[in-house]
C-alpha cells in the first residue's frame, strides 16, 4: 500500500508540489478504504447466511435422534420464540385413547337395542377414529343392517345419522347439538359428567328420514354415552416447563368446554376455570374472547384459525398442535406448527414439526434446542460482525 502511494504520488517523474501530493495521498486511501470496505460488506451477509444454516443443520440432526422430524428449517429458531402455546385436547394432553365408563339410558321403542343401534351405525359408518374404537370395544359391530343414507361426522356439525329402513334414523355425537331446542331433557345428566371430566355422547333416534346434511321429524334422546380420555403420562410435566418458561398456554377442542376444563386443570394449566363454547359465536364475539379466556370448547376449524390469527395479532408468537383433519387451518396459520405422527396424514404435511414417537414430552427438547442454537448464533454474529 505504502509503495503504491508512493509510486502514485510522485507522478511517474512529474514532480508536484508539497500540497498536490497530500491530496493525491488523501485520494488514494479514500478510494483503498471505500474498495476494501465494500468487499468486506458483501462479505457479511453471504458469511452469516452460511452460519445460521450451519448452527441449524446441526439442530435438524440432534433433533432427528430424539424422534422429531424438522420439515422447515427455520422453524427451530420461531418455536424458541413462542410465547403462546395452543394444545388440541385429544392426542396432546389426553394420549388419544378413551374408554366407555357408562351408559345412561333412557324409554327406548325403536325396536333396537342401545347395543344394537350402535353396533349397526358402526359398521354402516365405518369410521376409524378414537371415539369410534371406544363404541366399538364396548358395544361391538355384531349388527349388521342395511343403511338407507348416511351422513358422517364432521367437526362442524358435531354429529353422524345413519336412517335404516324400519327402524328410523339414528343420530350419534354431542348432545346439544343433536337435541338442540330439547337438550334440557339431558341438561342435568350431561352437566354432571362433565364436571367429572367425562366426554358425554348421545345416541338419538327419529322417525324421520335424512335429507342431505339434516335428519328430519322428532328427535328423541335413546341414551348418554360416557367417555373417559386417558391423560398423558408426560403432559404435565411438559405443561409445567412452559408455564416456568413463561409461555402462555390455551386449549383449544371441539368437545363439551367443562369437560375440556376439567381435564385441563388436572393436567396443571393454568386459569384452566376460564372456559367458553364458541358454538354460535360470531367472529367478533370470538376476536373479543381470544385473550379472556384459556380453554376454548365446541370449536369450529374456521374458529381455531380465527383464534390463532387474533392472538398473533395481540402480539404473540404462537404455536399449534394438532393431530387431525380439522386442525389444518389453525396449524397452517400458526408462527410454527407441530404435529403428531400418530395423527392424520393432512395434518403432519402441513406441520413444521411432527413428532415421530407421539410423545409431547419431546416438546421441551426441541424448544431448548431452538434455544441454544438461536444464543450461539447471536453470540458468533456478534464476534463475525
Amino acid at each position: 500500500f505504502y509503495i503504491a502511494v508512493s509510486i502514485q504520488s510522485r507522478g511517474y517523474g512529474f514532480e508536484k508540489t508539497p500540497e498536490e501530493e497530500i491530496i493525491v495521498q488523501e485520494q488514494i486511501l479514500r478510494q483503498t478504504v471505500i474498495k476494501t470496505a465494500g468487499s468486506l460488506i458483501g462479505m457479511i451477509p453471504a458469511g452469516l447466511f452460511l452460519l445460521v444454516s450451519i448452527a441449524l443443520a446441526v439442530s435438524v440432526v440432534k433433533l432427528a435422534k430424539n424422534k422429531t422430524l424438522v420439515q422447515e428449517l427455520y422453524c427451530i429458531e420461531m418455536l424458541a420464540r413462542v410465547d403462546c402455546l395452543c394444545l388440541d385436547k385429544t392426542g396432546t394432553i389426553t394420549d388419544g385413547s378413551m374408554a366407555v365408563r357408562s351408559v345412561i339410558e333412557y324409554q327406548n321403542d325403536t325396536g333396537l337395542t342401545i347395543k344394537n343401534a350402535i353396533s349397526a351405525m358402526q359398521n354402516a359408518l365405518n369410521d376409524s377414529n378414537v371415539t369410534s374404537v371406544a363404541l366399538e370395544e364396548k358395544f361391538g359391530k355384531g349388527k349388521r343392517i342395511k343403511p338407507k343414507a348416511i351422513i358422517p361426522f364432521s367437526s362442524a356439525r358435531k354429529f353422524s345419522a345413519v336412517e335404516f329402513d324400519k327402524f328410523g334414523t339414528y343420530m350419534l355425537g354431542a348432545p346439544e347439538f343433536i337435541l338442540t331446542d330439547k337438550f334440557n331433557i339431558v341438561a342435568d345428566e350431561v352437566t354432571k359428567a362433565a364436571r367429572g371430566g367425562y366426554r358425554v355422547i348421545l345416541l338419538a333416534h327419529s322417525n324421520g328420514s335424512i335429507k342431505e346434511t339434516k335428519v328430519e321429524g322428532s328427535i328423541n334422546p335413546l341414551a348418554l354415552i360416557l367417555i373417559e380420555d386417558t391423560i398423558r403420562p408426560d403432559a404435565i410435566e411438559t405443561i409445567d416447563y412452559f408455564r416456568q418458561s413463561g409461555v402462555e398456554v390455551k386449549v383449544i377442542s371441539g368437545d363439551n368446554p367443562l369437560t375440556v376444563s376439567k381435564i385441563s386443570e388436572r393436567a396443571g394449566i393454568e386459569n384452566a376455570h376460564r372456559y367458553i363454547s364458541l358454538d354460535g359465536l360470531s367472529d367478533k364475539e370470538v376476536i373479543k374472547a381470544a385473550d379472556q379466556y384459556t380453554v376454548f370448547g365446541r370449536v369450529s376449524p374456521s374458529q381455531k384459525k380465527l383464534l390463532v390469527m387474533t392472538l398473533k395479532e395481540l402480539g404473540k408468537t404462537v404455536a399449534m398442535t394438532g393431530d387431525g383433519v380439522n386442525d389444518i387451518l389453525a396449524l397452517k396459520e400458526a408462527d410454527c406448527s407441530i404435529a403428531l405422527a400418530s395423527g392424520s396424514e393432512a395434518a403432519r404435511n402441513v406441520s413444521h414439526l411432527v413428532l415421530l414417537d407421539s410423545n409431547f414430552n419431546s416438546m421441551p427438547k426441541v424448544v431448548a434446542e431452538g434455544r441454544r442454537v438461536i444464543n450461539n448464533v447471536q453470540r458468533v454474529a456478534s464476534l463475525f460482525l
